[in-house]
């Protein structure tokens, strides 16, 4: 790395190095979008399989890309910086998404893979009538909209404090590409792009774990000064709602927000109905608990590392940086300094993680507009141009993320906060609809009280004994 001489902080650049292996990163997701588009290039290939996979995808697969859409540059910046304010305790999110994987994998996909469906708000009017399938559509795309800005905000925040580059055109470039990959290979695209995406995130921590324990002194001394710091704080089991991270709040709580994202939002329903049977779907949702668990624990290790890197010299209190979230990249930029190549393994891994979720967002969207609102008005159109309109809304909804993410760069919370909020405000009220349909035989449609209310069964249904 290059330093420029300052009296508060050095201003590294990205050299060569690292320009290649961010570049190498965004080209191969290009590739495997491209590809998938060439190989799927049929004229009688129904517009469901641009969503759907044709539903023939493998576990694994789906599985690993369910983990990275979660793992976004929110995650790859919050949860180090969160781990190192608050301490390992907010691994108990693990516990929260294990308990979540169970619920979604017995209760909520068979449901959803049994009936057939592409959109989740086809079951809301199957239940409750068109008017709520509508509001569920509306809700949805709204969240998925407020989310995605978020999260494509946060790898310009990056690239701008990393290597000096104008945070609008970084924004501007992580949304066009990610827009562009998407559009051409649908579901497929997104998928395999993730399985690519995952990886470089892996090796990113792992790189950043490996070479900030060397510098300090070992595993031993980093757990000492943790320790010494309350930073190895596992036994906090205070139930007072006012304290940011307890056991209750991320184990309990945070089920209740993954089973949001994965038991009913349309971007994670997606992926695992795209499996080739039921039983699949459900190893899919038990790959993506492991490696949640996996990356998860590896960011959250990086933020104690990091805390004893800056035991003595905290960068936010010495006015080095200026928001928690730039904990994560100073870190980088100031350990790699002598390395060139690892900053742009980081950039790279957080770009991966924004790609996937992006990408998945922009599909989800498109998949909900065309099969809940579009379909009903389109019914004599060819598969052919089906796909082009699927195509042609990927397209809008990159645009929109765009003008989201604009927006929220003028956010005075904290990215993984704000992310968090945006998902429990609007998401919650969703999931307690369909636990409504699913689970409570008392509800009724909105356009019809039939004298026994009908509660689709979880098992041996159909479409048939819906209605």
């Amino acid at each position: 790395m290059e330093e420029h001489s300052s009296a508060e902080l050095f201003r590294p650049v990205f050299v060569q190095a690292d320009y290649t292996v961010f570049a190498a990163m965004l080209l191969v997701s290009m590739a495997i979008g491209l590809f998938q588009a060439l190989k799927n290039k049929r004229s009688d290939t129904p517009a469901e399989a641009f969503f759907t996979g044709g539903r023939s995808m493998p576990a694994v697969p789906v599985g690993l890309s369910l983990c990275a859409s979660f793992m976004s540059a929110v995650q790859v910046l919050g949860v180090p910086s969160e781990s190192y304010r608050f301490g390992f305790k907010f691994l108990y999110m693990c516990l929260g998404q294990s308990i979540n994987s169970l619920l979604t994998a017995y209760l909520f996909l068979p449901v959803f893979f049994r009936l057939g469906i592409t959109s989740t708000n086809q079951y809301l009017k199957m239940r409750f009538g068109k008017g709520m399938q509508l509001l569920g559509s509306l809700q949805f795309l709204l969240a998925t909209l407020l989310y995605t800005g978020i999260v494509l905000y946060a790898p310009a925040l990056i690239l701008n404090q990393a290597t000096g580059l104008n945070m609008w055109m970084s924004l501007f470039s992580t949304g066009i590409i990610c827009t562009v990959y998407t559009t051409l290979g649908g579901i497929k695209g997104v998928i395999w792009t993730d399985v690519f995406q995952i990886v470089i995130m892996l090796a990113g921590f792992m790189a950043i774990y490996v070479h900030g324990t060397i510098l300090v002194g070992g595993p031993a001394q980093v757990l000492k000064i943790a320790y010494n710091g309350s930073r190895i704080n596992f036994h906090d089991f205070d139930i007072d709602p006012q304290k940011r991270y307890t056991f209750w709040s991320l184990s309990v709580g945070g089920s209740l927000v993954w089973l949001s994202m994965y038991g009913v939002n349309q971007a994670q329903v997606q992926r695992y109905i795209s499996c080739r049977t039921e039983r699949e779907a459900q190893l899919a949702l038990f790959v993506n608990q492991v490696g949640l668990c996996l990356i998860v624990s590896s960011a959250a290790t990086c933020g104690i590392v990091m805390f004893a890197y800056y035991n003595y010299c905290d960068p936010l209190n010495s006015g080095k940086i200026s928001a928690p979230d730039m904990y994560m990249p100073f870190f980088v930029m100031d350990i790699f300094r002598s390395h060139p190549g690892f900053p742009g393994l980081f950039i790279a891994c957080a770009f991966s993680g924004t790609l996937s979720t992006v990408s998945t967002s922009i599909n989800a969207m498109a998949a909900v507009t065309l099969e809940d609102v579009l379909r009903p008005h389109l019914l004599h159109m060819t598969q052919k141009k089906l796909i082009l309109v699927s195509k042609g809304l990927s397209i809008l909804y990159g645009v929109g993320c765009i003008t989201v993410a604009v927006l929220s760069s003028f956010l005075s919370w904290g990215v993984l906060q704000g992310s968090f909020t945006v998902m429990g405000v609007v998401s919650g009220p969703l999931l307690g609809v369909f636990i409504l349909g699913m689970f409570i035989p008392a509800t009724n449609r909105l356009d019809r009280m039939p004298e026994k209310p009908q509660v689709i069964p979880l098992m041996n249904m159909n479409k048939e004994e819906v209605l």
